[in-house]
């Protein structure tokens, strides 16, 4: 086979477009030049004896090149042109006319396709969400293949008896999956998949994203820290979007770091006529002496509506809103107070004095009354307006609505919603120690969730972090649907959803008369070379990584994209006391796994190679409907 390497190379180095100015094989030309069958290159392997018996089909008397086996043949591990350090310093982007873009001034690269691929792993249990989000510039197809459907495997149903082995999903007579889902790995990947089941299905979207903060442990492998946000945001909201009815809602909380931006950013996605409102939550009432400038106590919650389909913005009334109001007159319309009856800006048109029923008069506010002479007559006679005892001065009443809703604000106090610190008292008494910083409360995501589904809605939340939104959808019965990448959604969060399961009596359980019960499905999307990268962070030295290097050479997971000798000097090279030669190293062999492996796609299912069981292949075929 490394014979046929080295023909190949120096067949295709004779083709001066094939080449770099270093004379290294530009295999991404050469890649595309095969899926088009491209002339030139069918005529340099036709040349060859053995490169047209290995890369030609003789069907009769036509010779058919095999696009595909060529292709192949060059994205094999061994076939790497480009060494690691000119691979990450090279990447040229060239117009229709194969002309580089960087010397010409014809194009403008506007918001080019970025994926951030979540690739890596919590290794501090007690605090923040220590995620890393690795870019790659892929090729269109590879696109395709990264965000088709993947597979799932480790189904479980957990309800009051504990786990279960899935045998089935409960579904409705349109077909669609009536279980709640609890989802492990990657939340973009998951999201693709989910849309054949759930496509326009969804009501409401709740997320709390990384917040794109030195406090939140959001990294990148470069310094466009603000444009890899909005990108890693976009993908994400983008295909989001796609799963939401016709009647959706989305809630996004924010903080000020990114909040105008991520709100241009929805505005282009969701448009901005849908904008509903910007709300405020007052998470924190005591102010830091260590502030800089300003003492931080809110965050925004950015909420986009469809259209005028959507209308449940409904709010319990307390005690607290109606106290301004009282009956001292016996109304037969129940309890008023007194409001303004001026008009808010000059108007001619509106400035004209009263007549009492006692023929008295009462002269005009400076800009006017806020009606005409015949709308106050009609509010005069049926006791709206009144006057006092000696006909001076009227009231206006606005009346206390006699429903139990009220329409809701933009600005949600810790009275009403709780403060963060409260929460994270709450889930540190849960579990007898502080998982999370400032995690959502119940009430906050009780408010969201009642003013904008009805029961059996479904919700979806693909950041889910502290696990509120299916703690509190799963108690206000509606159904779910929760990403979570890290390892704790096992150990923290399934756990967490047993006790409501349990009938967990604290937060809202009380009010709301949570009983105990329902069920929920855990599932995983099948790691493919996940399983490396998750090695590769929690390796402790230098020979630990060269022990995974061996295992990754002997597997498919390499990106095309390096050269396996040059890597092999760079091993040798390697300072073990140095401790940045360690992380240099990770690195490095994360960014040599090929990212369209990192799990399973379902159009493989049936391959050998990824090992899917039978039982798995049965499930996730009812999963996507096959």
């Amino acid at each position: 086979m490394n014979n046929l390497f080295n023909l190949v190379s120096e067949i295709l180095k004779t083709e001066q477009s094939f080449i770099s100015q270093d004379w290294d094989l530009l295999k991404t030309v050469i890649r595309e030049k095969a899926e088009i069958l491209d002339e030139n290159l069918i005529s340099l392997l036709l040349k060859n004896t053995e490169t047209k018996k290995v890369f030609f089909k003789q069907i009769w008397e036509i010779t058919i090149f095999d696009n595909n086996k060529f292709i192949k043949f060059i994205n094999n591990k061994e076939f790497l042109p480009n060494s690691y350090t000119s691979f990450k310093n090279k990447i040229w982007l060239v117009n229709n006319a194969w002309n580089f873009i960087a010397n010409s001034d014809e194009v403008v690269l506007n918001f080019p396709y970025k994926d951030c691929v979540l690739a890596w792993w919590q290794n501090k249990d007690e605090q923040k969400r220590e995620e890393i989000f690795y870019n790659e510039i892929l090729w269109s197809d590879d696109i395709d293949v990264l965000l088709d459907k993947k597979v799932f495997t480790n189904f479980k149903r957990i309800n009051k008896d504990w786990e279960h082995k899935l045998e089935w999903f409960n579904k409705s007579e349109e077909w669609t999956i009536t279980d709640n889902l609890i989802i492990k790995w990657n939340n973009l990947l998951a999201l693709h998949s989910l849309k054949s089941n759930f496509a326009w299905k969804v009501k409401l979207i709740y997320i709390d994203p990384p917040y794109n903060t030195w406090n939140d442990s959001f990294k990148y492998n470069d310094k466009f820290n603000h444009s890899t946000w909005l990108t890693f945001m976009k993908n994400r909201l983008e295909i989001a979007k796609e799963l939401l009815s016709d009647d959706w809602v989305i809630f996004i909380s924010i903080d000020d770091n990114e909040q105008a931006y991520l709100k241009i950013l929805m505005d282009e996605i969701f448009l901005r006529d849908n904008f509903l409102a910007n709300i405020i939550w007052h998470h924190t009432v005591q102010w830091k002496n260590d502030s800089k400038w300003f003492s931080l106590q809110h965050n925004s919650t950015l909420c986009f509506q469809k259209s005028n389909l959507f209308t449940l913005w409904k709010v319990e009334r307390t005690e607290e809103h109606d106290k301004n109001y009282s009956n001292p007159d016996n109304d037969i319309n129940w309890k008023w107070r007194s409001w303004d009856f001026r008009s808010p800006s000059l108007s001619k048109s509106l400035i004209y004095d009263l007549i009492t029923p006692s023929w008295k008069i009462i002269k005009s506010p400076e800009k006017g009354w806020r009606w005409n002479k015949e709308t106050i007559s009609n509010k005069i006679k049926t006791w709206e307006i009144i006057f006092n005892l000696d006909e001076t001065k009227i009231t206006r009443k606005i009346y206390l609505s006699k429903q139990w809703w009220r329409v809701s604000e933009t600005l949600w106090l810790s009275k009403e919603v709780w403060t963060s610190r409260e929460w994270t008292n709450e889930i540190k008494e849960l579990f007898n120690s502080k998982i999370f910083d400032t995690p959502k409360p119940e009430k906050l995501l009780k408010r969201i969730i009642e003013i904008s589904t009805n029961p059996w809605d479904i919700v979806l939340d693909y950041h889910l972090w502290s696990w509120t939104t299916c703690a509190v959808a799963h108690k206000m019965w509606r159904q779910y649907i929760g990403i979570e990448q890290m390892d704790y959604i096992e150990n923290i969060s399934v756990e967490r959803m047993k006790k409501v399961i349990e009938w967990e009596q604290g937060w809202i359980s009380k009010s709301i008369g949570w009983q105990g019960w329902w069920e929920f499905i855990y599932m995983e999307i099948t790691q493919d070379n996940e399983i490396f990268i998750k090695q590769i962070i929690e390796a402790w030295n230098i020979d630990d990584l060269k022990n995974i290097y061996e295992k990754m050479k002997e597997s498919s997971y390499i990106s095309y994209n390096y050269d396996i000798d040059n890597i092999e000097k760079y091993f040798n090279n390697l300072n073990l006391d140095e401790e940045t030669d360690l992380e240099n190293l990770k690195t490095l062999l994360i960014d040599l796994l090929d990212k369209n492996m990192l799990y399973v796609n379902y159009s493989e299912i049936e391959d050998e190679n990824n090992k899917v069981s039978e039982e798995d292949k049965r499930i996730n075929k009812e999963f996507y409907k096959n």
